[in-house]
């Protein structure tokens, strides 16, 4: 079996009980940073085995996964923080497992998204994840489909590209579209901005980027 497992994305109290009894559990885990992922561990007292499972290494290790799953083993894959496989490490290795029909189980926890639909204020009965939007090439294409879109729309960005992000919905989208911007989710920094596009965008000019963001925009 292979077991997805959400990892605290802040507050170390939001691991579930479930999450901690299958990572002493299985044979292996499998994580994003071993030495970001070996402090979690120590700290709930989990003494499995770790190896590395990131986005440089995904494509030449998903074979000798899919080997180890093969002979019974049971692996836990855990990623420095949230949900495996959403805008992390996972999907390949997921894909393959349902090709070699190896039971896959992803455990419900911690992941940005619900936290930020939830506390935005904007609906989110229908909303479209985008996740991180491509750096370079593709970029403005996104921004044309996001346009056209009638539903509510998430993003995540980092800090260093935050005010690029804000500024280019504000080009795209339009200054006056309602969003909801949240910085450092489930941690002792947590902040929520909302208003206007170009509100937003004049409060995080003038304060603190430092941190993960999540993006909401409504649909009007």
């Amino acid at each position: 079996m292979l077991y997805l497992v959400p990892t605290p994305i802040g507050n170390l109290g939001d691991i579930t009980t479930r999450a901690v009894e299958v990572m002493k559990s299985v044979q292996v885990i499998l994580a994003e940073d071993t030495r970001t992922s070996g402090r979690l561990l120590k700290h709930f007292e989990i003494g499995v085995k770790m190896q590395a499972y990131h986005a440089h290494n995904e494509h030449g290790t998903v074979e000798r996964v899919i080997s180890m799953l093969k002979e019974d083993m049971d692996i836990a894959l855990i990623t420095d923080a949230g949900t495996p496989a959403i805008s992390d490490p996972g999907f390949l290795l997921v894909r393959a497992c349902h090709e070699n029909d190896i039971p896959v189980s992803c455990l419900p926890g911690a992941n940005a998204i619900t936290p930020a639909l939830a506390m935005s204020g904007i609906p989110c009965d229908k909303f479209y994840f985008e996740g991180f939007l491509p750096h370079k090439k593709g970029r403005q294409t996104r921004w044309k489909f996001l346009s056209q879109l009638d539903c509510t729309i998430v993003l995540y960005e980092s800090t260093h590209r935050i005010i690029k992000l804000l500024k280019e919905a504000n080009e795209h989208i339009g200054p006056d579209r309602l969003i909801s911007v949240v910085k450092e989710i489930s941690k002792l920094h947590e902040t929520l901005f909302r208003g206007t596009t170009s509100e937003v965008l004049s409060k995080l000019e003038t304060g603190n980027t430092k941190g993960e963001f999540v993006v909401v925009i409504s649909a009007e």
